[in-house]
């Protein structure tokens, strides 16, 4: 028996009924999160360029975020994602290496508008597309070190899977968008730090809603597209580890990978990968105070090679770009005693004194002790005064790497209202952060996508 038909008897199977209360505890939780940068996401270029160039009539079933504006669910999913993308500030997934809940939720929203679904079922799709997104274990680090962009070239299986399930496609129609979805993947690391980024979630959501869509039609598929001499393994494994089905489906749903480990939430609106820098130079302001870049000699950010290969920026030439670069970041760290998005709208990246630290940065590997070999998310920041003493702060993994270390619901919500607030009037963000607090008990996903519209739809989108 192949990949996709294990996956999809597995995918079919699972039901909100069965999901334990951690499961759609954090389920809610992704939802809170990712709804939140998508709002804040809909006023940003990307997904707005997206938006001008599909051109599509009003109408339709599935709303654009950031507007008043309905369309059809493939093209809802494609602005949307973008948009959840956009800011860099939405979750990860470990088990895929990648912003797993960006690409799933806006294509859930849009399927989950279109056929009058309820949230109970987006929130079992939504675990059940998670629990999917596992594939990566087969893969990376070889296939994200190539330069393959995971959010995009595995994040489309969790797609599909969710979509799948929210469609109540049976096992043979699962097992033939999963295979379909083989040729659906593409994304590469080299545009990270573009517009072209945020557009891979965006293909991907509407890459795994059209293969379901099409496999409920009976669209064709190779069902062994996974491990064919010529399928996905061997095309985007080259050279890594040989192909382990086993490695995805061992420990399925025991816990729900939503569960444990649990995604990686972002308290800074920058690559995850600079993360654990940005929070040891935020232990030392708290520490220190805030760092004069007269009086620094120099600043040793330490974090592991492969971060590094796609972080390492010291003179970045955009806002996008300075999300990348662990030199802008630790520096505005150092000089804030905070990272938020201002720090990376318009021309904030050429700040003056942020730039006169900039050059007193230096990006290094990480050599110390290492929390998890399989997981490096260890950092380390030195900063050596004209004086001669030397500051120093040590980070094993940022907090709410895991759900072991989760960053508190407080937190969370706070951080919703402040992105949906660039949308929503903010008692409109702070009454539709309510209403994650019970959403397994809406009965239609019209009814929260209903809150997100802004009371002045044109207003909100132009910045």
């Amino acid at each position: 028996m192949g990949l996709a038909r294990e996956l999809a008897e597995r995918i079919v199977a699972l039901r909100y009924a069965d999901l334990p209360p951690e499961a759609v505890h954090w389920s809610k939780i992704a939802l809170l999160d990712t709804v939140g940068v998508m709002l804040a996401g809909a006023a940003e270029d990307a997904p707005r360029l997206v938006d001008a160039v599909l051109d599509e009539p009003a109408g339709g079933p599935a709303l654009i975020f950031g507007s008043s504006r309905r369309t059809r669910a493939l093209d809802a999913a494609l602005v949307n994602a973008t948009a959840a993308h956009a800011l860099d500030f939405d979750n990860t997934a470990s088990n895929m290496g990648g912003h797993v809940s960006a690409t799933m939720v806006p294509a859930l929203l849009a399927a989950g508008e279109a056929g009058q679904h309820t949230m109970q079922d987006l929130l079992a799709a939504h675990t059940a597309g998670y629990e999917a997104a596992g594939i990566g274990r087969a893969l990376n680090p070889h296939h994200s070190d190539k330069g393959w962009h995971p959010t995009a070239t595995l994040g489309v299986f969790a797609v599909t899977a969710a979509c799948s399930h929210l469609l109540r496609l049976d096992v043979a129609q699962t097992e033939r968008a999963l295979a379909l979805s083989t040729s659906l993947a593409a994304g590469t690391k080299a545009n990270f730090g573009t517009m072209t980024k945020p557009l891979h979630a965006g293909q991907c959501a509407r890459g795994g809603l059209f293969a379901a869509m099409l496999a409920r039609k009976g669209f064709t598929a190779n069902c062994a597209a996974f491990e064919h001499k010529q399928g996905f393994f061997r095309l985007f494994n080259e050279g890594g580890e040989p192909f382990s089905k086993a490695s995805i489906l061992r420990g399925w749903a025991a816990p729900f990978d939503i569960v444990s480990p649990g995604a990686s939430y972002k308290l800074y609106p920058c690559c995850y990968s600079t993360h654990a820098a940005v929070q040891a130079a935020l232990d030392l302001v708290r520490r220190h105070g805030t760092i004069d870049p007269s009086r620094v000699e120099l600043v040793e950010s330490f974090t592991s090679q492969r971060a590094l290969a796609h972080t390492d920026r010291a003179q970045p030439t955009s806002g996008l770009e300075a999300k990348f670069s662990v030199q802008y970041c630790v520096s505005r760290a150092l000089l804030n005693g905070k990272v938020v998005l201002d720090d990376f709208e318009a021309d904030a990246y050429r700040d003056p004194v942020t730039q006169a630290m900039l050059l007193k940065v230096r990006a290094k590997p990480y050599t110390g002790p290492v929390f998890c070999a399989d997981d490096p998310f260890d950092a380390e920041v030195k900063v050596t005064l004209r004086d001669g003493r030397v500051l120093h702060a040590r980070v094993d993994r940022p907090l709410g790497r895991t759900a072991e270390n989760p960053i508190g619901l407080e937190a969370l919500e706070a951080k919703f209202i402040d992105c949906a607030s660039r949308v929503l009037a903010p008692d409109a963000a702070a009454a539709l952060c309510r209403k994650f607090r019970a959403l397994e008990q809406l009965a239609s996903v019209r009814e929260l996508t209903s809150m997100c519209e802004p009371a002045d739809a044109v207003g909100s989108r132009s910045r």
